[in-house]
């Protein structure tokens, strides 16, 4: 692992063979520090958490790699489990039924797998008390991304955007920070809050470890 020192490195080694995701028998744990991640059940949980077009996905696909846990996007699981795309699911059934859905599959996720690192969706701290629950399954992430730059990204992503896919390319912006400011107050309550212009896969590590400890 690339942490900020060797004692670091040396104390993330010894928690992540513990978890029996790391094969490195000549480990020394003496002094070592256990806290990092763990859910109640002794694995590793990480939610990463913001709003749509934040990068939770890319970014929970390299922490996924390099802490050598499975990935989950939760949106896709919740395809798999309707057999419907979320566009789909949004027009025929509404948005109150697609959050219903959310919670059941986060839920049957988080219960069913003891580590993993999961991308939710934009929207999944903000009801039926989700950020609450994953704050209790794991580690919470909010990769924090500006306004400007997520309008950057979502004008040219409407189409696979259900909640902005009918909204005119003049009103996104306003759209975007109406709809951040309303979520912020969820987001703010993440374990760790990082500025997505600055990530790099060594220095989110390193934030999460350091929450833990």
């Amino acid at each position: 692992m690339e942490v900020s020192s060797q004692g670091q490195t040396h104390k993330l080694l010894v928690v992540l063979q513990k978890a029996s995701i790391v094969m490195n028998d000549e480990i020394n744990e003496e002094n070592s520090d256990s806290s990092f991640p763990f859910s109640r059940t002794g694995g590793i949980k990480i939610f990463l958490i913001g709003f749509m077009g934040c990068g939770k996905t890319y970014w929970a696909k390299k922490l996924s790699e390099k802490l050598h846990i499975p990935f989950f996007d939760l949106d896709e699981k919740i395809v798999e489990h309707k057999g419907k795309s979320i566009p789909e699911i949004f027009k025929t059934e509404g948005e109150e039924h697609f959050r219903l859905l959310e919670k059941d599959v986060l839920h049957l996720l988080s219960e069913s797998h003891e580590s993993f690192v999961m991308a939710t969706g934009g929207g999944t701290p903000c009801f039926y008390n989700n950020i609450d629950y994953l704050k209790k399954q794991g580690t919470v992430v909010w990769i924090n991304c500006s306004t400007d730059c997520l309008y950057n990204r979502l004008v040219k992503e409407k189409d696979k955007r259900p909640l902005i896919k009918n909204i005119p390319d003049a009103e996104l912006k306003s759209y975007i920070i109406r709809k951040y400011s309303s979520r912020k107050i969820f987001y703010q309550q993440a374990t760790v809050i990082l500025p997505e212009e600055v990530i790099t896969i060594e220095n989110l590590v390193n934030k999460i470890f350091h929450a833990n400890a």
